[in-house]
């Protein structure tokens, strides 16, 4: 078959060099795509809003499975578009995607299933959650947009001048545009950080290996949040027993829930945990592959992805056989330009990618870079993700940042730490 993915970021280049593996494709188009996708499949110039275009095209080229990356066309219907069409896509429709494209939503959700998480309060006006803030004791808090804001719309705040800030860039500035038109303020649970995402078709469920992601701009976990600075799988975090309780008591609760209020879900399911003393409580949920989780997982997976996802699209994934993994970690390294995740360049010319595609078992991932003058150059704030393969964590990392080390452009940047918590 043909296969079409959607979007033009690291993820997207991780599900298009996997998907194009497979005996079963024909043919792999990424829309719109980037410069690692243009070398492993075929780009092709339509943006991830065009539906209509995408449609049109997908119909044109006889697609037999589309798949979504990002999480805006998701939240905006494209499911539903596409499916009101006959043709078959991977991810959940408009109303299962509001887990992630609302907070509220999801944390009402995740109270109503009793699905464990922090305490949290919802205000959509800003001087109710300034006087909230006033009146309790002051303590560390987080604050979170309602909306979508590319992985940046959480703030966790020390103390009470940091989370008035917080509501005032939110709710009354608007950094994040329309996604603070709410805001949640809710307790600050502390522990380690783990991602956990599953394939399910609204009735079985089948996750897949525990990884670990590195929101923190820099080293140590400091800095402001970003969409992902690294991730590595599996992470010792999560063993089989506390997997299996995750599966338990945080996947089958939100998915029976989704099915209960007639938003069957049907997609990626991520679970963004805090791993805390009284154990794993959910923080957000995303309605995707996580980036750059899902460049570490398609490392390690040896099953054929399109046989799992189209499974998922038909609503037989009670028919597939269990997934196989190679047993060696992956690690993950973002590469980032000068000024992420604030305002950064664009246009900067990529050196030595050639020279850290022949090293063994990594492989580089674009995400935000673009072809010029049959130049790859840097479009993006988070460049590339460059993921290796090892024997053990230490090995995995120290091929990743081997990889690193021959890539260069004006400014790039990376975490030097990315891993070294699974070592801890």
């Amino acid at each position: 078959m043909n296969v079409l993915i959607i979007g033009s970021g690291g993820r997207e280049h991780a599900l298009a060099w996997k998907i194009a593996q497979s005996p079963r494709v024909r043919h792999v188009f990424v829309a719109p795509g980037n410069a690692g996708t243009a070398a492993d499949a075929e780009n092709i110039e339509i943006p991830e809003s065009d539906f209509v275009g995408l449609i049109r095209f997908a119909k044109e080229t006889q697609v037999g499975l589309t798949v979504v990356g990002p999480e805006a066309p998701l939240a905006a219907g494209i499911v539903d578009a596409f499916e009101k069409e006959g043709l078959r896509i991977f991810g959940p429709n408009k109303a299962a995607a509001e887990l992630e494209a609302s907070k509220v939503f999801c944390k009402d959700l995740l109270r109503s299933a009793d699905v464990p998480t922090a305490d949290y309060h919802t205000f959509r006006d800003p001087a109710r959650a300034v006087r909230f803030l006033q009146e309790r004791e002051d303590v560390p808090m987080v604050v979170k947009a309602d909306g979508l804001a590319a992985g940046k719309g959480v703030i966790v705040c020390d103390h009470r001048e940091q989370a008035l800030e917080a509501v005032n860039q939110i709710a009354r500035e608007k950094v994040f545009g329309d996604a603070g038109n709410r805001v949640i303020v809710e307790e600050r649970l502390h522990g380690q950080e783990a991602s956990v995402l599953a394939i399910t078709d609204g009735r079985t469920i089948v996750t897949l290996q525990p990884a670990q992601d590195h929101k923190p701009a820099y080293d140590g976990d400091t800095g402001p949040n970003t969409g992902g600075m690294g991730a590595y799988s599996p992470t010792p975090l999560v063993d089989d027993k506390t997997l299996h309780w995750i599966e338990e008591h945080v996947l089958v609760p939100t998915v029976h829930a989704l099915k209960r209020m007639r938003r069957p879900f049907r997609g990626v399911l991520y679970a963004g945990l805090m791993i805390t003393n009284q154990g794993p409580k959910v923080l957000e949920y995303n309605a995707r592959f996580g980036d750059p989780e899902c460049q570490p997982l398609v490392m390690r997976l040896k099953t054929d992805l399109v046989d799992v996802l189209d499974a998922a699209a038909r609503g037989e994934l009670d028919q597939i056989a269990p997934l196989e993994w190679d047993p060696r970690p992956a690690v993950c390294v973002v590469m980032a330009s000068e000024g992420y995740p604030g305002k950064y360049a664009k246009g900067h010319p990529i050196r030595g990618l050639e020279e850290a595609a022949k090293l063994p078992d990594v492989k580089v991932f674009h995400a935000g870079t673009a072809v010029k003058d049959n130049q790859v150059v840097t479009s993006g704030g988070r460049v590339l993700g460059v993921t290796a393969l090892g024997d053990s964590i230490p090995k995995a990392k120290l091929a990743a940042y081997t990889a690193v080390k021959k890539i260069r452009w004006d400014g790039a940047w990376c975490r030097k730490d990315i891993s070294d918590k699974a070592m801890r």
